[in-house]
C-alpha cells in the first residue's frame, strides 16, 4: 500500500496518535504525516503511507487553509485557549471595517514570531517544555506568508476567519498579534484545516470512516496516488532504455527541454504512465539527475 490517505484529524488527539491508529488499522509500519496539527485543532491531516512517506516533505512544503475564531478581549499565555488569562479588555467598541483594514496589515510576506507554548525544538526540547518550566526564551521570527484574510463573522467578541497562509505559520500568533493592534488583545478559541496543499477538508474521511472501508474491503479506493501532491512540477515521460537509467540513479536528458532553474524539479513517468522518480535539474551540466526514486530497479 503506497499512496497518501486525506484524514479529518478530531480535537484531543495529537498528529503521531493518528499515525500510531492507522498503523494499526493497515497493519504497515510505513506510515508518516505531512504537517503536524495541534491536538486542539482539528481538519486536514494527510497521511503518508509506504513510499508516500517518500514525498511527505513536499506536501509539508505546500500551502494551507484554515477556518478559525478569535475570541477578542481576552489574552492568554499560550495564545490559546487552554492557556492562563494574562489580561483582558472590552472589544465591544470594534467594528468590522476596523478588523478588515487591521486585517491587511497581515496579508504578504512577513516575520512572524512562534509562541513560546510551541514545539520548535531549542538546544534539543520543545519550547513549550521550557516554558512551562518557567525558563527565559528567546524564539527568533520567521519568515512566513499569508495569502488571504477574510471575515467570515464578527460577533463580539467572536471572529471567524478564512485563512490562506504558506507552511510554518502560526494562527495563534496571528491570532496575538491582531489583537495587540486593535489593542484589546485575543486567542484562538478554535482552529479547522480546511486545505493542506491538494487535499480538502471537504474530501477528508475521519478515522471511524477509515475503519469502515477497511473492514467494506474498500480502503483503496481512499488512498490517494503518491504522485498526487507534486503536481506542481512538470511530468517527464521517458522510453524504456532512459527509465533503466532512472531507476540505477544515473543523469539522463530529456527531448522537450525548456529553460530551467539549477534544482527544479519534475516527475518521472515510463511509457505506461507508472510515476517512477523525482528528478532535479543539473543546470551545470545541463543534465536531470534522479533526486528520489520511488520503484526499484529490479
Amino acid at each position: 500500500m503506497d499512496g497518501i490517505f486525506n484524514i479529518n484529524k478530531a480535537t484531543g488527539m495529537t498528529s503521531h496518535d493518528v499515525v500510531a491508529t492507522m498503523r494499526k488499522l493497515l497493519k504497515q509500519k510505513r506510515v508518516g504525516h505531512a504537517g503536524t496539527l495541534d491536538p486542539a485543532a482539528s481538519g486536514v491531516l494527510p497521511i503518508c503511507v509506504g513510499q508516500g512517506t517518500r514525498v511527505a516533505e513536499y506536501l509539508s512544503d505546500s500551502g494551507k487553509a484554515y477556518q478559525a475564531e478569535i475570541i477578542l478581549g481576552v489574552v492568554t499565555d499560550t495564545y490559546d485557549s487552554e492557556g492562563t488569562v494574562i489580561r483582558t479588555a472590552d472589544p465591544g467598541a470594534i467594528h468590522r471595517a476596523q478588523l478588515e483594514e487591521a486585517l491587511q496589515r497581515f496579508v504578504g510576506p512577513q516575520l512572524q514570531m512562534p509562541p513560546r507554548y510551541s514545539a520548535i525544538k531549542l538546544h534539543g526540547r520543545h519550547a513549550y517544555t521550557r516554558a512551562r518550566a518557567g525558563e527565559e526564551i528567546a524564539l527568533e521570527p520567521r519568515p512566513i506568508t499569508i495569502s488571504h484574510l477574510e471575515v467570515l463573522t464578527w460577533l463580539p467578541p467572536h471572529l471567524t476567519l478564512a485563512i490562506e497562509c504558506s507552511k510554518g505559520t502560526y494562527i495563534r500568533s496571528l491570532a496575538y498579534d491582531l489583537g495587540e493592534l486593535l489593542g484589546c488583545g485575543a486567542y484562538l478559541g478554535a482552529l479547522v484545516r480546511t486545505r493542506s496543499g491538494p487535499f480538502s477538508l471537504a474530501e477528508s474521511m475521519t478515522l471511524a470512516q477509515l475503519e469502515q472501508a477497511i473492514a467494506a474491503g474498500t480502503v483503496q479506493e481512499h488512498l490517494h496516488p503518491v504522485d498526487t501532491v507534486l503536481q506542481q512540477y512538470p511530468a517527464l515521460l521517458l522510453d524504456d532504455a532512459t527509465v533503466a537509467r532512472v531507476l540505477h540513479g544515473n543523469t539522463f536528458t530529456y527531448a522537450d527541454q525548456p529553460g530551467h532553474s539549477s534544482g527544479d524539479l519534475a516527475r518521472v513517468y515510463d511509457t505506461a504512465g507508472h510515476f517512477l522518480a523525482i528528478a532535479a535539474w543539473d543546470g551545470e551540466r545541463e543534465l536531470w539527475q534522479p533526486k528520489k526514486v520511488l520503484v526499484s530497479c529490479c
